[in-house]
């Protein structure tokens, strides 16, 4: 044991020593500065270090770094190139931006300061004076990416601009006054350039998005204005991909890319541009293929994905050697890009400074926005799990696409009890009309169920009010270190059942005698099962953990599995915690604080949360998204099965770890305290109480501490909040109109939420 710890210390403190030993390296603009200004080509400098133009190129963006041996050779290169060179006054490079979240903060270095365009606002000495039209971006607007760029971190030693450098450079040694022929600095609008306030999260270059408000200005977050061009789409798209306007989405994964800059277009950028403000195809909600925008395009080699010009559109280039990477989002507002049920009825008719900076925290805690936020819920796990990372063959010499351990790689067949009725391999074993039977598909759904009024008991019938609670992100919480499939299944007869393993089994649960005022756990409809059913791993889990002797007939399992949804839980429960403490709710509260700071919550200011839910459920849903669209066929294959994130299993094992998270603190609840739900409906559970408020039915410990494994009041994932309350009569009624009173607790359809 001694000799193995002092090897593992021997090793740390090799790895200590190799990187203090790394040689200092100037800024990645200075690298560049400096090999022009020698008048040497980047095909020179990668043949003097045997290596690839791309890898020099990276450098000189600082999207990678060089490692030993070259990088003491490169370190070298730029030391001779900077005493031959040195800055002055007139090649000084401009010195990093003046961060978005920083604009005329109080302690702000204030060389050089934005542009305030205010009538009267005070401008300070040395203010840059805006009004120059920036140019579109030429071919060098996005850096291509190297193979095997992504095994290492994006900006490890300052990557690009406004990132600062690791080691000294010329330009901080000896700092000197800018040249008179700069770029005007960024623009502040008048209303937030005083009181201008740090953005929650730290932000790099001017942000991930802007949002045009027609009239030639593009709106970041913190206050930031920007001048685009205005004529046509080829020239915004590239002006969006270039250096004036600086827009980033750093990657989530270091195997992973850059996320694409966002233009939210408003109803006056919209027209500026040329578009409509109203789809007349309101079936395919995209621009037909003749409007003269789109040849704009198609002029400019621009290239849209399938989904055509609708509401949000893709523009790209196909990546080349020489240009890299190069696409721009768009989301057009007149057209329904932020969907009224998932960011807000009014969202989309925000003030254009506004909608950035929300948009903006949207983006920096969760994702930017890649269409609605069921595909931006998607579209982050694969971002939080990319599929495949560059990887040298060692014999060859040549770079390769490899897997990354822990993700989906390829689309996958589902099991035949997991796939829905129009897919192909259930259409090759039923006729269309074949209505599927439990013991022909897997029914994991959340759940929808009402106690008969005739189980009421008299105590019951005496109490005042129906209390709604709500559980808070209950199918991220049921993410949460789940173990699912990741590769294909596997049919296996008579299967020993192994709870550890993900998949669905065939076994039939209708002998498990349980209590009739519960919803059983099995089924969504809360009934007991009549006979053999396909179920998901975590059913028949919780059916042992009950005690009930599970013995598969055959299941459909995944053996090769992992906890794949870990990371896409933690970033949004950090994203869900952050905004609620911005709205004055954090995990510090008590009870009775968290129920009043709950009811104090503005109406109007809760946008971001919404969209965080809505990525929760939209992003599983996703998982097994169904065909849309007229001309489609029973039976075809439709364009979502090409993804390797179309995994129905997945979702069917989420909702059924909801679902049996949800029995299990009804029945520690009815188990310790005597206390029965009259209806629950996915999240939602509704107990008979003497009171108003879930305090008056909660069960405590003799210390006033919850229940332990029942339901929390809390501001964390799986931790309950208080959904509504309504009287004892009118809960009555909905149960004997067969009606579920969880639906309607908040006073109106929660389905009409989204919820």
């Amino acid at each position: 044991m001694e000799n193995e710890q002092q090897s593992l210390f021997a090793a740390v403190d090799a790895l200590l020593e190799e990187a203090a030993a790394q040689d200092p390296l100037p800024h990645p603009d200075e690298r560049k500065r400096l090999r022009e200004a020698a008048g040497l080509s980047q095909d020179q400098i990668a043949k003097a270090l045997s290596v690839r133009r791309e890898t020099v190129t990276s450098w000189e963006t600082g999207r990678t770094a060089p490692r030993p041996p070259k990088r003491a050779a490169y370190a070298r290169l730029l030391e001779g190139l900077a005493t031959l060179h040195p800055v002055n006054a007139v090649n000084t490079p401009e010195p990093p931006a003046t961060p978005v979240n920083a604009v005329n903060a109080v302690n702000a270095p204030q060389p050089p300061t934005p542009t305030v365009n205010a009538v009267n606002a005070p401008r300070p000495e040395g203010a840059a004076v805006s009004g120059a039209e920036p140019q579109p971006a030429g071919a060098e607007g996005a850096a291509p990416t190297p193979p095997g760029s992504g095994a290492e971190p994006q900006f490890r030693e300052g990557a690009g601009r406004g990132t600062a450098p690791q080691g000294p450079t010329p330009a901080q040694a000896a700092p000197t006054p800018a040249a008179p022929t700069r770029k005007p600095a960024p623009t502040v609008n008048g209303v937030n350039a005083v009181n201008a306030k740090r953005h929650p999260t730290p932000l790099e270059g001017n942000g991930p998005l802007v949002v045009l408000d027609g009239t030639g200005h593009a709106h970041a977050a913190g206050g930031l204005v920007l001048d685009h061009p205005t004529t046509t789409l080829p020239a915004l798209i590239a002006w969006a991909l270039g250096p004036d306007a600086d827009l980033r989405s750093p990657r989530l994964h270091r195997n992973g890319k850059d996320g694409d800059p966002l233009l939210v277009l408003t109803a006056a950028a919209t027209e500026a541009l040329g578009l409509p403000l109203v789809l007349e195809d309101r079936r395919a909600l995209r621009l037909p293929d003749n409007h003269p925008a789109l040849k704009q395009l198609a002029k400019g080699k621009w290239q849209l994905t399938r989904r055509g010009f609708g509401p949000w559109p893709r523009v790209y280039r196909p990546a080349t050697p020489t240009t890299g990477r190069q696409c721009v989002q768009l989301a057009v507002l007149p057209w329904g890009a932020l969907d009224p049920r998932a960011w807000g009825e009014d969202t989309a008719g925000l003030p254009a400074p506004e909608l950035a900076e929300l948009l903006t925290t949207y983006a920096a805690r969760v994702l930017t926005p890649r269409g609605s936020t069921a595909v931006t819920g998607l579209e982050l796990m694969t971002a939080l799990r990319p599929p495949t990372r560059a990887a040298r063959n060692p014999q060859t010499n040549t770079w390769e696409s490899a897997p990354v351990a822990g993700s989906l790689v390829r689309p996958v067949d589902p099991a035949p009890p997991e796939a829905p009725d129009e897919h192909p391999v259930v259409a090759a074993l039923y006729p269309r009309a074949h209505q599927r039977t439990p013991d022909q598909v897997l029914d994991e759904e959340a759940y929808d169920w009402i106690r008969d009024p005739e189980l009421l008991s008299d105590a019951e019938c005496t109490r005042t009010h129906a209390v709604g609670i709500d559980v808070n992100m209950a199918f991220a919480a049921a993410a949460n270190r789940l173990v699912v499939g990741l590769g294909p299944a596997v049919h296996v007869s008579r299967p020993r059942f192994d709870p550890k393993t993900p998949g669905c089994w065939l076994a039939d649960l209708s002998a498990l005698d349980l209590d009739p005022r519960l919803p059983s756990p099995f089924t969504p409809h809360g009934r007991r099962p009549t006979g053999p059913a396909w179920y998901a791993t975590p059913t028949l889990a919780y059916a042992l953990e009950l005690g009930h002797p599970v013995e598969p007939a055959e299941a459909w399992l995944r053996p090769d599995n992992g906890p794949y949804l870990d990371a896409w839980y933690t970033r949004l429960r950090d994203a869900y915690v952050a905004t609620m403490a911005d709205l004055g709710v954090t995990p510090a509260l008590s009870e009775p604080e968290f129920l009043t700071a709950m009811a104090a919550l503005p109406s109007g200011n809760k946008q971001v949360l919404s969209a965080i839910k809505s990525t929760v459920k939209g992003g599983i849903g996703k998982l097994r998204e169904r065909p849309q669209g007229a001309g489609y066929r029973h039976g075809e294959p439709w364009p979502a099965l090409e993804r390797p994130t179309w995994r129905p299993d997945i979702r069917a094992a989420v909702i059924s770890t909801a679902r049996v998270n949800m029995h299990r603190k009804m029945l520690k609840i009815a188990t310790a305290a005597g206390e029965y739900p009259i209806a629950v409906l996915s999240d939602c559970a509704v107990y008979l109480s003497d009171g108003p408020s879930p305090l008056d039915f909660l069960p405590h410990t003799p210390e006033g501490k919850p229940l332990p494994g029942g339901f929390r009041l809390g501001v964390s994932p799986g931790m309950v909040k208080h959904e509504g309350t309504q009287s004892l009569l009118w809960s009555v009624q909905m149960l004997d109109e067969g009606l579920n009173p969880a639906r309607h607790i908040k006073g109106h359809d929660a389905a009409a939420d989204g919820e």
